[in-house]
């Protein structure tokens, strides 16, 4: 038997190489993002999402998923923390961010503005990685005491996040428009 020496030619479709971009840039934003302090351990303001909100605003659920999981992937490989604690975290957020923007997407999300997407969405994440948290690393009942300071957080950066995309998605229509 032999092996054939042909190379396997892979084609790609604009949509691949929109998500492979867009990844590249939540990626991008979420090792930025790690670099900077933090004011509270496991505070940040997760800016990347704004990029998988675009997405999912511009080019539907499946698309948003591709480049949210990716960015956990592949930014946890960057950065050096695939598999660590900090990755089952991250990855618990992203799942549920995604599960509630994938139910709002099966309902119908036109009347949801990017900041109520943001919010949702940051309040699913708080609570799965509150989640995960208490199910893998602290399984005390005293974790539960910061919920309330991380939710506020949430808020606070799930509004933040859903005007940059507000305004990100307002300069792009305009720019289509003007096109």
């Amino acid at each position: 038997m032999t092996i054939s020496q042909q190379p396997v030619e892979i084609t790609t479709t604009r949509e691949d190489h929109r998500i492979a971009w867009l990844a590249a840039l939540a990626i991008s934003v979420h090792i930025l993002e790690s670099a900077l302090p933090s004011p509270f351990p496991g505070i940040k303001p997760g800016l990347a999402n704004v990029i998988t909100l675009i997405t999912f605003c511009l080019f539907g659920f499946r698309s948003a998923v591709w480049v949210s999981v990716l960015r956990v992937l592949v930014g946890s490989l960057l950065i050096g923390t695939f598999l660590s604690p900090t990755f089952v975290l991250s990855l618990s957020g992203a799942l549920a961010s995604l599960l509630v923007l994938g139910l709002i997407a099966a309902v119908g999300f036109k009347g949801f503005s990017p900041v109520g997407l943001a919010v949702l969405a940051a309040a699913a994440h708080t609570l799965a990685q509150f989640g995960a948290a208490y199910v893998f690393f602290i399984p005390h009942p005293g974790l539960f005491n910061l919920l309330p300071i991380f939710m506020t957080a949430g808020l606070a950066f799930g509004i933040v996040s859903g005007m940059i995309a507000a305004y990100a998605l307002k300069g792009i229509n305009a720019q289509e428009q003007a096109s």
